[in-house]
């Protein structure tokens, strides 16, 4: 069904001194201004024409943002074209949704992979993947002020900046040709606009089994030395014309205006990298204050919850394999959140970042006080920071946890939906209606349509929730997720149903749950499809998972007045801290925080020291997928074919000196929406795929830790052997363009 998101508001900071050439996710508009002399002393060759050009085809043109929907306006990752064919790399994660999707017992793609040795075995998405390439990018400061005072309050600023958005979009989508998104920037102090053409036709070509491409599972995700090949390969489709054009049998691969080169040369330390993307969010300008409550309240609340979820997830995956198909791709997405926000905790403690934070807003203390014009500005800013920490006390953590929990079972989800649609079927109240008889019918005429296009929207979505949905599983994690619930959300604020079902079970919440799972319409796909074709407005309002869901939501929005209530000032606070931070540093670049736009990274490849006596290479080779075997455990196990590959070093030419490279490190600076981002050499050649940040920089979204953050790539190397030696795949390699400084056989025999 449809999915009810609850957006967290996440904050995070940054490191305000000195910013290091490895440091910045900067707008590619801005290369030749901003940074590229600094490039070119890194070992950048390309001129900033063949980088970002709007005129001309250039390396921007082969990056893409993945999404899913035609008007996105961010996106869940990042995928590069690498052929004339509209041939895509991603990350295998970045594409385990869609794999999971069309995967069953039968076709188990996740367990076996899949290869498509023909343009008709492909495998479309039908939308669930959208490929967006970004056509332009520009300034539209300027306009957004245009009519915008320092004396406005914060609606009236943001009413009129709404309008000039929605005005800016309608000059430029061109009739709909193209998706436009306008962003701000430095908290509100600048906005830019992005143009995307937008392909909805892409489809599965290639997937190794997630024995290479989530290798190492939960244990390594974050972590070094890995050993994991995690790429996956989709195919952009377009009308004959090649315009965008949702999924047909007369569509064609797409012919791009760029694609990226491939290189076999390899990394040596100190070569210089470049990564490109889309990444999500970053929110390095944070203050202490907002460090503080997201360390003692947001992130504790979120990792135990999500805990006690994958717990029960688990349990039930590792015995029944249909479940484990089904719930592979919630399983990652929790999972990656749950141990990133562990790892959160642990970095910003470790690296006192609070500290280091008052120390900035010290020195931004005695500037603005040096100076009475500043005082006016800004000197209530700090107050209203420290103002906002203090009630957010104790409060930030209740909120999340009656949220997460009340509504964290899949069912309540689904019960707010047909909540809404309970509310659409209520008989109207006499006094709500018209006492003209005409308007008074086309009233219920309305809210009748409104109905039927709500049960039309559920009916057409039954099959996608309950293809991967399990009630058993479900049923445990609603009573866990009740139990949790009762015990932090305050009495008045609690659901009057679930507290008298309680009573009534004794507390016994696994008995509370079966009566649920029992009585509800919604447990399963029959009885709600019985329902759909003939509604009854008394058995859904009367639903125990409708009631449930409804009486959380009413807590919820009660606790939302208060959030928004304290959190009103923070806007116009963080602007003003923005503004200042910038005016106070004049000779220093500031670059945006990640607001899920094209950015470009730059720095080398490098080692790490994270401890005293600990050092890691810059790379790890299959001799490491071998030590970390573990036939008994799922996470480790190896392919009997890889591993028949790597013992007979049977590597063809993407060897270097008779070992097979697996994944590198760089220093690079990313975030989600990074992965599956093209690490790139000064050539402007390929060589490996992004995919993760390493566990000892996880406040990397916060503060920026030069000596330890690094990026964790997948060497393009690895990427071909898998599809050539591994998979057969020949038909692949001869679509990619390949170069080497020396020259040798791109490809040999393969023997399945």
């Amino acid at each position: 069904m449809r999915k009810t998101l609850f957006f967290f508001a996440l904050v995070a900071l940054m490191s305000i001194g000195k910013t290091f050439a490895d440091e910045g996710m900067w707008l590619p508009m801005f290369v030749d201004r901003l940074n590229y002399t600094d490039m070119q002393k890194m070992g950048l060759q390309l001129t900033p024409e063949e980088i970002y050009s709007i005129n001309n085809s250039s390396l921007k043109d082969a990056i893409v943002g993945l999404s899913g929907g035609p008007t996105p306006t961010g996106f869940f990752c990042t995928g590069e074209i690498v052929s004339e064919k509209g041939l895509l790399f991603t990350n295998h994660h970045c594409g385990y949704d869609n794999i999971q999707k069309l995967s069953s017992v039968d076709h188990d793609y996740l367990a076996d992979g899949f290869w498509a040795k023909s343009f008709d075995e492909e495998l479309p998405t039908y939308g669930e993947m959208t490929a967006s390439f970004l056509i332009k990018m520009e300034n539209v400061t300027d306009s957004i002020f245009a009519n915008v005072t320092d004396n406005m309050d914060d609606k009236t600023r943001s009413a009129e900046i709404r309008k000039v958005t929605t005005r800016l979009k309608e000059t430029y989508n061109e009739d709909g040709k193209y998706n436009v998104v306008v962003k701000s920037f430095f908290e509100g102090n600048e906005y830019y606009l992005f143009i995307y053409e937008v392909y909805t036709d892409v489809r599965l070509v290639g997937t190794p089994p997630s024995s290479i491409g989530k290798f190492g599972g939960d244990t390594d995700n974050w972590m070094w030395p890995r050993h994991t090949g995690d790429f996956s390969i989709f195919r952009v489709y377009s009308a004959p014309d090649g315009s965008p054009a949702d999924y047909s049998e007369n569509n064609i691969p797409l012919q791009p205006k760029y694609h990226l080169p491939i290189s076999l040369d390899g990394v040596q330390k100190d070569d210089f990298t470049m990564i490109w993307g889309f990444p999500g969010t970053t929110t390095r300008y944070m203050t202490s204050f907002e460090v503080e409550t997201s360390i003692e309240e947001l992130y504790p609340t979120v990792v135990d919850v999500f805990g006690k979820q994958l717990e029960i997830w688990k349990e039930f995956m590792d015995t029944n394999t249909k479940v484990k198909i089904q719930y592979a791709s919630k399983y990652a997405g929790v999972a990656n959140t749950w141990k990133n926000y562990i790892g959160r905790i642990r970095s910003l403690n470790r690296l006192h970042t609070i500290n280091k934070k008052q120390e900035t807003e010290a020195q931004f203390d005695t500037w603005l006080n040096a100076n009475a014009d500043r005082k006016a500005e800004y000197g209530d800013v700090l107050e209203t920071f420290e103002t906002y920490n203090a009630g957010m006390k104790d409060f930030l953590s209740t909120f999340y946890y009656v949220q997460l929990t009340g509504l964290g079972a899949e069912i309540t989800g689904l019960g707010m939906d047909f909540g809404e649609l309970a509310q659409i079927m209520a008989p109207i109240n006499k006094k709500e209606l018209p006492k003209d008889k005409k308007e008074a019918e086309a009233m219920k005429e309305q809210r009748s349509t409104e109905a039927n296009q709500l049960i039309e929207t559920f009916r057409a979505e039954l099959n996608e929730f309950y293809k991967d949905y399990d009630a058993t599983t479900d049923q445990k994690v609603f009573a866990e997720m009740m139990k949790m619930y009762i015990k932090h959300t305050p009495e008045n604020l609690q659901s009057a149903y679930v507290t008298k079902s309680l009573k009534n079970y004794k507390n016994d919440y696994e008995a509370f749950a079966a009566h649920v799972f029992n009585t509800s319409l919604l447990s399963s796909k029959d009885k709600i499809e019985a329902f759909l074709n003939k509604p009854d407005y008394k058995k859904i309002s009367n639903d125990p998972v409708v009631i449930i869901a409804n009486e959380v939501m009413a807590g919820v929005m009660s606790m939302a007045g208060q959030y928004r209530e304290i959190n009103a000032p923070m806007a116009k606070a963080k602007r003003l801290y923005m503004k200042g931070l910038r005016e106070m540093n004049p000779d220093k670049v500031y670059y945006p925080d990640a607001n899920s736009t094209m950015r470009m990274t730059y720095g080398s490849v490098q080692d790490y020291q994270p401890a005293d006596a600990i050092h890691y290479e810059f790379v790890t080779t299959t001799k490491g997928i071998l030590e970390k075997e573990d036939p008994n455990n799922s996470e480790f196990i190896v392919p009997a074919r890889l591993k028949e590959l790597i013992e007979k070093e049977d590597y063809g030419p993407y060897s270097e000196n008779g070992e097979m490279i697996v994944c590198f490190l760089s220093t690079n600076d990313i975030t989600g929406g990074n992965s599956g981002s093209p690490i790139i050499n000064g050539k402007g050649e390929l060589l490996g795929l992004a995919f993760d940040g390493n566990w000892d920089a996880m406040s990397s979204d916060i503060v920026f830790e030069p000596e330890l953050q690094r990026t964790i790539n997948v060497d393009i190397r690895y990427v071909l052997f898998i599809i050539d030696k591994f998979a057969g795949a020949t038909n692949l390699i001869d679509e990619l363009t390949i170069r080497q400084s020396e020259p040798k056989p791109i490809r040999t025999e393969t023997t399945l």
